[in-house]
């Protein structure tokens, strides 16, 4: 394992295991809202400071954008580490065993490695470009289906861009006209390494933020994969808008959003 993956790994299991601890007796934790439908708890700002203590220990001088904190810039501003310390925090407050740590290192503007953990089923999905991707120790790839009748999706709901509502459900039931099913289930990280893993095969979503997919993306990349905006295009590091999933199946989500798409949303 490349050191700066080992690092990542620790810290990811570091802020896991203080996750998991909370998730024990949620009664003790505190929460407050951020913004619209958008809430932070205690845990979050514990996890990230974990993960934060963590690559400062190995990493002094380097940057790292977090959820929670902002940018801390380093004085080797070329290593840039990319932390969701909680992604799921809603199914985490209400009970719902179904959220993730997140974290990405992009060095010199390219995303190398990344690592997904879920802390109560104890599994950890990794990838550094060029070796693969990993669930623990199996390498994953993603399946070469072709075409959307009989796959399993996934999606977020707009609930921080409800402007985008009903272009949003447009593209819904287009797609879920040839999916088999359609899963929401409140962690685009975990959805993403999900599709990496071959249990999802693909997803889309509107308005994410680099930690919520930076991880993901390269596991999807390292797992023979495909992401991509809407337009099919590579502004979804600046837009949030992703789609990902096998490359026929990225690709025919795209030739059925295009037509629906919003002008707002082509950009």
């Amino acid at each position: 394992m490349h050191p700066m993956l080992n690092i990542a790994v620790r810290a990811a299991r570091t802020a896991g295991n203080v996750i998991a601890r909370a998730f024990e007796d949620l009664d003790k934790v505190e929460a407050e809202q951020k913004g619209l439908n958008d809430f932070v708890t205690n845990v979050d700002r514990d996890a990230e400071n974990a993960i934060i203590a963590t690559i400062r220990k190995a990493y002094p001088d380097h940057t790292i954008i977090s959820e929670e904190c902002g940018t801390q810039t380093g004085a080797h501003d070329e290593f840039r580490w990319i932390i969701d310390p909680l992604d799921g925090t809603t199914n985490f407050m209400r009970g719902i065993p179904h959220f993730a740590v997140s974290i990405a290192l992009q060095i010199n503007g390219k995303v190398e490695h990344g690592v997904i953990y879920d802390p109560l089923q104890n599994e950890l999905f990794s990838a550094s470009r060029g070796a693969g991707a990993q669930l623990d120790n199996r390498r994953l790839r993603i399946q070469p289906k072709r075409d959307l009748n009989g796959t399993l999706l996934a999606t977020g709901f707009p609930f921080k861009a409800r402007q985008h509502t009903e272009t949003y459900f447009e593209i819904f039931n287009a797609l879920f006209a040839d999916a088999a099913d359609v899963r929401r289930a409140g962690s685009a990280a975990l959805d993403l390494a999900y599709v990496a893993a071959g249990r999802l095969d693909g997803f889309w979503e509107i308005g994410l933020k680099p930690w919520d997919f930076a991880a993901g993306e390269l596991l999807i990349r390292e797992a023979g994969g495909l992401v991509s905006d809407f337009t099919g295009g590579h502004n979804h590091m600046t837009s949030g808008n992703i789609v990902a999933g096998g490359p026929k199946i990225t690709a025919n989500i795209v030739s059925k959003m295009r037509p629906l798409l919003s002008d707002a949303l082509k950009r």
